[in-house]
């Protein structure tokens, strides 16, 4: 018998790892990098080894939520089977593609995945498809919800996926074009203009955006408190630049922290929530489009009256974005403002946002191994037929 290999394959990260394995998720960067000092290339798991991150190249497989550049993916998935020993004429594969995928691009997928790695058999599914497995109850899961509302904000886009018997209601699918990504850019350029120039500086940026931003369940009031002095104000942070030369990673500074004259201080003040704030307000920096609670009611209004409840009642956050603390709360407060009365909310964190739909596959692979095999396509089937 085969081994199953999931492979979620994520415009940021590449979530993978065995069916039948106990283990967690391994999360490869989707990305070749060139360091600026040393001027080595990694691919993939490889930046682990990487020990200057300034002034970091970074070229994605990805563009505006599409798969592009196959030579580059190419290299990245040939170093993800190797890290996980992968076999692929004795594997088969359950991969995610984006919504909305373009035909040709998945032809593509196709050829790639049986042509070029010969893996015996395969299934394509979206990320939120597989998400909408998720349940919290222990394992084995042996009772899968129907209907389930998946929130995907991840790298480019954030999506809202209404989805009825592992299936998605496209006609019912909302995309917001606000993702990690863009946050990032965003506060590149606040920072920017603020304090230090920092516009070469995405992957410390990245990482700053992690550290300190938060969803304010309070914009208004959080606004004011930002403008107090800074002894009276309790979201100011102050965080201590790497310094990679000296090896010291970045760090938020601590009341008892000593800080030495080198050390670079990027004050973070209203930046901690304006960020994120703009996955609920897009038109905040000038994107024409619904926020996100607008937006899932939007998607549920337009599915069959009998589900609406239901999807209100199993709402799944995945994705990135979905890690920022409070995230969840503010989510929960808006929709209870703008849903009828009459429905429950319920709004299911995972325990990582963004393993999700691993997991998710997973589920599926163990819980229903037959509905899977009868879902996969072939080596010989699909060198017969093709893509159809």
């Amino acid at each position: 018998m085969s081994k199953t290999l999931i492979l979620d394959n994520g415009a940021y990260t590449i979530k993978a790892g065995y069916a039948h394995s106990d283990d967690h998720a391994s999360v490869f960067p989707n990305c070749v990098s060139k360091g600026k000092v040393d001027k080595r290339t990694f691919v993939a798991d490889e930046l682990s080894q990487c020990r200057d991150f300034s002034g970091m190249y970074f070229k994605y497989a990805f563009d505006k939520g599409y798969l592009t550049n196959w030579e580059l993916e190419r290299e990245v998935w040939e170093s993800v089977f190797r890290s996980l020993r992968c076999d692929p004429t004795q594997t088969t594969l359950l991969l995610t593609e984006p919504c909305f995928n373009l035909p040709n691009i998945q032809q593509t997928y196709d050829e790639i995945v049986f042509e070029e790695f010969e893996f015996s058999s395969y299934r394509r599914s979206t990320a939120p498809s597989l998400s909408s497995y998720y349940t919290n109850d222990p394992p084995p899961v042996t009772m899968v919800p129907e209907c389930a509302l998946v929130v995907d904000s991840g790298y480019s886009f954030t999506h809202v996926v209404p989805v009825l018997r592992r299936k998605p209601i496209w006609k019912s699918v909302k995309r917001i074009t606000v993702g990690g990504k863009l946050l990032t850019n965003h506060l590149k350029e606040i920072v920017s203009f603020r304090q230090w120039n920092m516009m070469d500086e995405t992957y410390v940026m990245n990482e700053v955006k992690e550290t300190c931003c938060y969803v304010s369940q309070s914009f208004d009031e959080d606004m004011l408190t930002s403008r107090k002095p800074a002894r009276d104000n309790p979201i100011v942070q102050e965080y201590v630049l790497p310094d990679f030369s000296m090896k010291k990673e970045g760090r938020v500074r601590k009341a008892d922290d000593q800080t030495s004259e080198d050390d670079q201080i990027l004050v973070m003040n209203n930046e901690r929530f304006t960020v994120p704030e703009t996955l609920f307000h897009p038109s905040d920096i000038g994107v024409d489009q619904a926020g996100l609670p607008e937006a899932i009611v939007q998607a549920i209004d337009t599915c069959d009256p009998d589900l609406q409840g239901m999807f209100y009642s199993n709402i799944i956050l995945t994705g990135g974005n979905a890690r920022f603390p409070g995230f969840k709360e503010r989510l929960y407060g808006e929709l209870r403002k703008l849903a009828p009365t009459s429905y429950d909310i319920n709004i299911t964190l995972p325990t990582d946002p963004t393993t999700c739909a691993f997991e998710g596959g997973r589920t599926w692979v163990k819980g229903d191994p037959d509905g899977f095999r009868r879902a996969c396509v072939t080596r010989a089937q699909y060198l017969e037929h093709g893509s159809d």
